[in-house]
């Protein structure tokens, strides 16, 4: 595990344990880069104006390094995988299309496609050229395409792509938000194998006893 209680480390995580903050704090431990990590709670310090100042939406995860500060969870991976190069968790600059295409695919219409449909959203087939999903449906078969392609989003070797899809679609097999189709099951079935994954799980495992589930992030 990575975290570390040292107020000199370059890295800051705000998160919850009940947020997509674990997305985040998976990355951060594919990284091995030391972070220290600030707990907000929902409607109280995630609503301060002390952290309204590192994110105005009052949302997690946020991460700051180095006095910079970096918000929503797709950017977040991406850079990570940039700052820190050394994981191997971004593809060469000559061949990063598949990586940003599903990268930004999941943080785009995939998402919206799954919120409109939790929220009973109904798109009628007029409005369909205005959100960037067209349907649910033709989301998920485009998703269930991507993961087929191989081992891994950008080719044969895990990235950041993987560490924020792959994130979407276990939460969706887990919660119902996406069929249980065998691409998506192969797809994940390797990632809770690794280290990485084991141990951010264990972290946000342990912060969650006793606390009560909420969605409020980005």
């Amino acid at each position: 595990m990575s975290v570390v209680d040292s107020t000199d480390c370059d890295l800051i995580f705000y998160t919850h344990p009940w947020s997509r903050g674990r997305i985040v704090r998976w990355m951060l431990e594919e990284t091995g880069v030391p972070y220290r990590q600030v707990l907000l709670e929902y409607d109280t310090s995630m609503k301060a104006p002390d952290y309204l100042r590192i994110n105005p939406l009052g949302k997690v995860p946020a991460l700051m390094h180095r006095g910079t500060v970096i918000t929503e969870t797709a950017a977040i991976c991406a850079y990570l995988a940039d700052a820190f190069p050394e994981a191997g968790l971004a593809p060469a600059l000559s061949d990063r299309a598949n990586y940003y295409r599903w990268l930004f695919f999941a943080a785009g219409p995939l998402e919206a496609a799954i919120t409109d449909r939790n929220l009973k959203v109904e798109v009628s087939a007029e409005q369909r050229r205005m959100v960037g999903y067209g349907t649910y449906e033709q989301t998920v078969d485009v998703l269930a395409q991507a993961v087929s392609a191989g081992p891994y989003l950008a080719g044969h070797r895990f990235s950041a792509a993987d560490v924020y899809v792959g994130s979407h679609v276990m939460w969706g097999l887990q919660l119902g938000t996406l069929p249980k189709r065998p691409e998506f099951e192969e797809y994940v079935a390797p990632f809770p194998q690794r280290a990485a994954f084991a141990a951010a799980h264990a972290i946000d495992d342990a912060l969650t006893q006793g606390s009560t589930p909420k969605v409020d992030s980005k």
